[in-house]
């Protein structure tokens, strides 16, 4: 795997309100966080531009909503914003994908000469692999570190249940099987970027 010098890193919504087991239910993949942040860490290391996303839920209920803590990054995230050598970006966004949020992502890209981008964060199924997917269509080479992300045990049509483990493998096998992205692990992402470095 090859990882581009200006490769940037994705990190969708990676919020406190992600924590209220309460509202969202049983998740999978403790890992994720520190995967995320590992990310974080070879890419702000080796100046690679580093994106992220911010999810200002419209729903009032929601612990993403404005205005809410949850709405704010976790604290390793925060942390860790502005750290880096090489350029970020700031996206705040209303719906699952980060290309239709504010400023625009597809046009941010374009301007630094981007073409390749991984994709890290909260939830799997959902943000994470939507931006991945429009990504892909719109012909960028997405990396998909499916250890740096995280989902919750979901309930669809006709009854059906799906525990966040499925979800997540289901969203792995479309986007991989799909042609949408590359599913990759975390420790692949890292070794590549600091082989590079």
């Amino acid at each position: 795997m090859e990882i581009a010098e200006n490769a940037a890193l994705v990190v969708v919504d990676v919020q406190k309100g992600f924590d209220e087991p309460d509202f969202w239910g049983r998740r999978n993949n403790p890992e994720a966080d520190e995967n995320i942040a590992s990310l974080i860490d070879a890419w702000q290391a080796t100046g690679r531009p580093v994106v992220f996303v911010r999810h200002d839920s419209s729903k009032p209920d929601s612990p993403l909503r404005e205005g809410h803590e949850g709405n704010g990054f976790k604290e390793y995230v925060e942390q860790r914003r502005g750290k880096g050598a090489a350029a970020e970006l700031f996206v705040t966004k209303t719906v699952n994908s980060a290309f239709y949020g504010t400023p625009d992502l597809h046009a941010w890209f374009k301007a630094e000469g981007i073409a390749q981008f991984v994709v890290a964060g909260i939830q799997t199924n959902m943000c994470a692999e939507t931006t991945a997917r429009m990504g892909g269509n719109l012909g960028y080479e997405v990396l998909f570190a499916l250890d740096a992300t995280y989902t919750f045990d979901l309930e669809g049509p006709f009854g059906w249940r799906r525990s966040a483990d499925e979800l997540a493998q289901a969203s792995a096998v479309s986007l991989h099987g799909g042609g949408f992205a590359t599913v990759v692990t975390t420790k692949e992402v890292v070794a590549a970027v600091v082989a590079t470095a």
